[in-house]
């Protein structure tokens, strides 16, 4: 049984839906993205920066590209990612990889400006900055798709469902690119946005 230490709106829904695509027993463990509020000692203990998702089972581990690949690894039988010896793996590591480092970097410099800068005053300019970002990120990303029916071609992963995750952080309020600006990107996250585990995550 893991413990997933969760709150709405943030990674640790990626996780999930991965959790059920792969039908292995969890349970959810309340925590906030919020930094000025209190959050689990444990989690905190395992990651001291204070985020999610923070997954624990046989071992502990946080970040949710590394939690990604770990189960990925770790359940074959699902099929949710290359094996290591399929041509499609490099193309698999390198789109989760960018995914955590460039689109959800834009995403922190658009919502945690103070990450970025020591002044208020700069905050406006970091914002701005991570708009222009998050368009040039999943513009690259979009391209990548192409005419491919998933990311990795023809065939679902795991990249799809923390594609889709991070899809879900475009908004509107916030003066961020529409999702219809990439519309390879728009096609990938409907369909799974209609799988039954993603469903159940984000009704």
């Amino acid at each position: 049984m893991y413990k997933l230490y969760y709150a709405d709106g943030s990674a640790s829904m990626g996780i999930q839906v991965l959790l059920e695509e792969i039908g292995v027993p969890y349970n959810l463990v309340q925590s906030t993205i919020d930094m000025n509020k209190a959050r689990p000692p444990e989690q905190l203990a395992i990651n001291p920066n204070g985020w999610i998702p923070v997954l624990v089972g046989d071992e502990a581990i946080y970040e949710a590209a590394a939690i990604t690949i770990y189960l990925c690894d770790k359940y074959p039988s699902a099929e949710l990612a290359p094996k290591t010896n399929e041509a499609t793996r490099g193309l698999f590591l390198q789109t989760l990889v960018y995914f955590s480092n460039s689109i959800q970097n834009a995403f922190q410099l658009n919502y945690y400006p103070d990450r970025f800068a020591e002044t208020e005053e700069s905050h406006s300019n970091v914002m701005l900055r991570g708009i222009r970002r998050l368009r040039e990120t999943w513009k690259i990303i979009d391209n990548q798709i192409g005419d491919n029916h998933w990311i990795l071609g023809d065939k679902f992963s795991a990249a799809d469902i923390y594609l889709f995750m991070l899809t879900t952080w475009l908004k509107d309020s916030r003066d961020h690119p529409s999702i219809i600006e990439f519309p390879n990107v728009e096609r990938i996250a409907n369909k799974v946005k209609h799988r039954p585990a993603t469903q159940k995550v984000y009704k």
